[in-house]
């Protein structure tokens, strides 16, 4: 390199592509002022050049995204300092990874991110943005001037470009035609280095009009890259982060939906691309004796991983509970005392539904948490008006259920505040936004995403939501019976008729013989201890299904006979008979039920 080819500094440009869509900056380089009197910096003093450097400040790295700060970068220096500029970042920087030193052969694999030119040079054709490194410079090894950028992690500087230095620097033998073409004839590419480690580069152009870059444009652009450098990475480990606690909120949430006689159940969690915007929404669907379902919507308070790490265990504690007792205020008077026990001393609001196909009825509690919205499936909508107790951990129980008749083709909607927040409007205003948006859309688009999409947060939502739908399906009991059982010695003989001609309809009497067992011992322990029977009732769903309950109070247990005892082996024979059993506290009392595998 001798003076006659100009003075030339090796830096590597950090991708062969540039972006596809070229966003274009108005005006014109050249020696007179543009952008409402804004003076090219090659006509401004040092102290100008370092005020112009100061303001990259405000005008880059205003959010925690990285390709916005890529953008922005390419944007703050066009058309004041270059007359093109093309910022690509290393594809493992994009997947949240560390940056580092390039060592291998070719150049690293690179994405184009950030693209901005002058009118003037709209015609050259950069590699797409969010295409990586043609094949080209995959093949071109030490010949292209960003080789030699990205491994030493020094700038490159052509302050006059000859033939054949387009050829070192277009992504195609084509683009390098463009550009000489379009006139540019002066090129310099800065590595962008933060905390020691490669992320990328910038590339910069002139064109006609413009002076060639200098060593003095050279030095200004290395300030400018390592402070761009430094918002990229910030932008990195913020993605990173929150990528890690948006992967544990999901794995805490439920993977799949169980089946829900007489229900169409559709949950959808929405996180916030916010900063701070994942946090402790949550939602749980569960399947529970008899048919009935489940339904939990809660919101802890807070962001972060704390958030997201209480969410699961107060998710985990609700199961436990609504396993023992279905009856949602007594769950949440239980879970409120297990939040209190919680080391971090957190605050979480919750919603509780209880769905029984055998009424289509719901039973609901809440511990300050928004109303859910019923849709009549004709076109009305109303909040329900469900008793708000205090927040889980606040400490003030007891919690009051309200019942629910359900029409058919009705949907219950359950939801966190993510979905109708704002900063400038109040909450009872979003409400009605909420409820008119659910109003206006269709049952298919209700049950999908349509209500997040439409919500009155929008696209301005700031914090995760939450977002469970559940659709009433049509009246047919066909596959669940129930009875009235007598309250004497004849219930558990009225059962046993009840249970094998329904077994018959259903076409299963090889397991009558098995179920007239097990009817036979719950009838008859509802009878001895349960002040008598109550209902019976029979399901037929991926299993069979038999539960009785009763109004007493003592809960069922396995207990140890010996050999002359005359009774305790009922829920022996239970317990290998059937495929699993088990019991659930009711508001009157108590269900116990046994199910068995379905012949194949």
């Amino acid at each position: 390199m001798n003076g006659g080819e100009g003075k030339r500094r090796l830096t590597a440009r950090a991708s062969t592509g540039k972006a596809a869509a070229v966003r274009r900056s108005p005006g014109a380089r050249g020696r007179r002022a543009r952008n409402g009197g804004e003076v090219p910096l090659d006509r401004l003093t040092t102290r100008g050049r370092l005020a112009w450097l100061n303001a990259a400040g405000a005008g880059i790295g205003t959010t925690l995204d990285l390709e916005r700060t890529a953008r922005e970068l390419a944007e703050f220096t066009v058309p004041r300092f270059a007359d093109g500029a093309a910022v690509d970042i290393l594809e493992s920087v994009l997947r949240g990874d560390e940056g580092s030193r390039w060592t291998g052969e070719g150049a690293p694999l690179m994405r184009a991110t950030a693209l901005c030119a002058v009118e003037s040079l709209a015609s050259l054709e950069p590699t797409p943005v969010g295409e990586t490194t043609s094949a080209r410079a995959e093949e071109a090894h030490e010949t292209l001037l960003h080789c030699y950028c990205l491994r030493q992690g020094k700038p490159v500087l052509v302050s006059r470009m000859r033939h054949e230095d387009f050829l070192k620097v277009a992504p195609t033998e084509r683009a390098a035609a463009k550009m000489r073409a379009a006139g540019v004839h002066s090129y310099l590419a800065v590595p962008l280095i933060a905390r020691g480690l490669l992320l990328g580069s910038a590339d910069f152009v002139r064109g006609r009009g413009s002076p060639p870059f200098s060593s003095t444009d050279l030095a200004l652009a290395e300030q400018l890259a390592s402070r761009a450098a430094v918002y990229i990475d910030n932008a990195r480990l913020y993605g990173r982060e929150r990528e890690h606690v948006v992967s544990l909120q999901r794995a805490l949430l439920p993977r799949a939906t169980p089946v829900t006689p007489g229900l169409r159940v559709r949950a959808e969690y929405a996180p916030s691309a916010a900063h701070h915007g994942v946090g402790g929404d949550w939602y749980d669907v569960m399947a529970l004796p008899g048919g009935r379902t489940a339904l939990m919507v809660g919101d802890v308070m807070g962001h972060g991983l704390p958030a997201a790490a209480t969410m699961g265990r107060l998710r985990a504690v609700a199961r436990t509970l609504m396993t023992l007792d279905m009856a949602p205020e007594r769950v949440l008077a239980r879970l409120d005392l297990a939040t209190r026990d919680l080391e971090d001393e957190q605050v979480a609001t919750f919603l509780c539904a209880v769905y029984d196909p055998a009424d289509a009825t719901y039973t609901l509690a809440s511990a300050g948490h928004l109303p859910p919205l019923l849709l009549d499936g004709r076109g009305s909508a109303e909040f329900v008006d469900v008793p708000v107790g205090a927040p889980l951990g606040a400490g003030v129980i007891p919690y009051d259920p309200v019942r629910l008749k359900v029409p058919q083709d009705g949907s219950l909607v359950m939801y966190t505040d993510g979905l109708i927040k704002s900063r400038h409007e109040d909450v009872e205003h979003q409400l009605d936004r909420l409820c008119s948006a659910a109003r206006g859309l269709a049952p298919g688009a209700l049950e999908g995403s349509g209500l997040i999409d439409g919500a009155p947060a929008g696209a301005a939502r700031f914090d995760e939501a939450v977002l469970l739908v559940a659709t009433t399906g049509p009246e047919d009991t066909g596959d669940l019976r129930e009875w009235e059982l007598p309250r004497e010695g004849r219930a558990a003989s009225v059962a046993r008729h009840l249970v094998t001609e329904q077994l018959a309809a259903w076409d299963l009497t090889e397991l009558a013989d098995v179920f007239e067992l097990v009817v036979s011992e719950l009838v008859g322990n509802a009878l001895r201890y349960g002040n008598g029977p109550g209902t019976i009732r029979l399901l037929r769903g991926d299993r069979l299904v038999v539960e009785v309950s009763d109004t007493g109070p003592d809960l069922p247990q396995i207990q140890h006979a010996d050999l002359s005892d005359e009774g305790g082996r009922g829920l022996q024979l239970i317990n290998m008979l059937c495929r699993r059993w088990g019991f659930c506290r009711t508001v009157t009392g108590k269900v116990v039920w046994a199910e068995q595998d379905l012949p194949s």
